[in-house]
């Protein structure tokens, strides 16, 4: 595929939401985790989420537990947790994969388009973030380490 508005994924309620719904948005994707050294950053997403959604900012969770099985649980599991702890308001996605034979097609987009480190195509750990235009062209790959406050700037060039 040749945009990411070609992709579609499966949302924490099981419906099947079109990326193309958010055609002319700035689109922040993070794959997430429950049970990480990085899951308060879930904080700082619902703050941009807050901060920036009414300019045209959707923020794109998805939740997978390739990294140390820290996403064990299931959809209305990781729903009730993210609203509970921090409040999630953003689109949740349910757990994909975005490494290996088995990721989801978006990421195997992503990470072709937008490799990290070194060239590196293979997501490192959770809370990798890619941020999009508003045409959905891939502007940055941020290192999980990266928080959310520090995107503000890049996010607020794009609105």
């Amino acid at each position: 595929m040749s945009t990411v508005y070609e992709y579609t994924a499966k949302a924490l309620d099981g419906k099947e939401i079109k990326l193309e719904q958010y055609k002319g948005n700035v689109m922040l994707i993070v794959n997430t985790a429950s049970k990480c050294g990085f899951t308060s950053q879930f904080a700082g997403l619902e703050k941009l989420h807050e901060e920036y959604a009414k300019r045209g900012l959707s923020l794109l969770g998805f939740p997978c537990n390739q990294f140390g099985a820290q996403e064990p649980g299931d959809s209305t599991e990781i729903g009730a947790f993210c609203q509970k702890n921090y409040g999630v308001d953003f689109q949740m996605f349910d757990k994909i994969e975005v490494n290996g034979d088995q990721a989801h097609p978006l990421y195997k987009y992503l990470t072709d388009k937008a490799p990290g480190l070194l060239g590196l195509k293979d997501i490192k750990w959770n809370f990798t973030k890619f941020l999009l235009d508003r045409d959905g062209n891939i502007v940055k790959r941020y290192a999980p380490n990266v928080e959310p406050a520090d995107i503000s700037a890049d996010i607020e060039k794009l609105l």
